[in-house]
């Protein structure tokens, strides 16, 4: 069903979204994943194995797909789900699964299903056309990361995908945490650039920052990060610059690419941090200049990163 689905233009600051909708009301609200973290979408027939929340959680079950066992995880009651209220009644919001899809995804070394009720058309749009943060009117908790717009104009709500994953995996197992034990201080002081836009994937790699003992400035985007760079005297402060590739405004490829082709900037050495695994984006961040490449988050990843890149023989 998803033969339709195309690589992102690596070289441009663009993304591709595929739109869905949970409710078949003429105004469904439409929401909308990054292309790149999808596999594929297949029909639902209720054959998966309910788990013993399944009735009101947000994580119904699991499928079986070509022998691999993927949660399934009901996008409309995620929507309404708090972490701080988990025996809140969620069955007033479960998705209709007489008309519903999985779109099953793969990012961040995991496999999740996302059951919705009607997958629409894929969008291309450029990262500058699509509006996120709190100037926008999305609320610093919000699940919906930006937004922009369908062909007819409407409004698309870009789901923060990430949050999703941590709080569906924080009720079915411990792959919600973050390792931290085993971490070591990192003696550098050299301040650290972070850029990116998942409030809930910022906020785990700050955890993950802070147990290594190092300063840090958080950024929503690339173009914030680029801002505060052009404005900074004391470029040899910086040791290094942690960026996700999903950003708006400017994406991380972007932003490493003309960080590269700054003559005040060139050398400060950039770390990708992204959930979306595959080779292709390996191979063009390598292309563009990065220092290195790890799958979101993953704290001993990055703690060997910062150590090669901060500590100097």
């Amino acid at each position: 069903m998803i033969n339709e689905l195309q690589e992102m233009p690596h070289t441009r600051n663009e993304a591709q979204f595929l739109c869905f909708l949970l409710d078949d009301a003429s105004d469904a609200q439409i929401y909308a994943i990054n292309v790149f973290k999808i596999r594929e979408v297949i029909s639902h027939k209720k054959d998966f194995t309910q788990t013993i929340d399944g009735d009101n959680g947000i994580v119904l079950g699991t499928l079986l797909v070509r022998d691999e066992v993927i949660p399934l995880i009901d996008v409309k009651r995620w929507l309404h789900f708090n972490p701080h209220a988990v025996d809140r009644n969620l069955l007033e919001h479960t998705l209709d699964d007489e008309k519903s899809l999985v779109i099953i995804c793969d990012f961040s070394r995991c496999t999740i299903g996302l059951q919705v009720m009607q997958v629409k058309h894929i969008i291309q749009r450029s990262w500058e056309k699509i509006q996120a943060g709190i100037d926008h009117g999305l609320k610093e908790d919000s699940k919906i990361i930006a937004t922009t717009r369908y062909e007819d104009n409407s409004l698309v709500q870009i789901l923060d995908i990430e949050r999703m994953l941590q709080e569906a995996f924080s009720v079915i197992s411990d792959k919600g945490g973050l390792d931290l034990d085993s971490l070591e201080k990192i003696q550098s002081n050299k301040v650290v650039l972070l850029a990116e836009d998942s409030r809930s994937a910022l906020k785990s790699l700050e955890t993950v920052i802070k147990k290594l003992g190092l300063k840090y400035l958080s950024f929503p985007d690339g173009k914030e990060l680029l801002i505060y760079l052009e404005h900074l005297d004391d470029i040899e402060n910086i040791g290094v610059i942690i960026t996700d590739l999903e950003m708006p405004n400017l994406s991380g490829f972007e932003l490493l690419k003309q960080i590269r082709a700054s003559d005040k900037v060139r050398n400060i050495p950039v770390l990708i941090n992204s959930s979306m695994q595959n080779e292709a984006n390996f191979e063009t961040a390598m292309e563009f200049g990065a220092d290195g490449f790890v799958i979101k988050t993953q704290p001993k990843e990055i703690e060997k990163n910062l150590k090669k890149i901060l500590i100097k023989e």
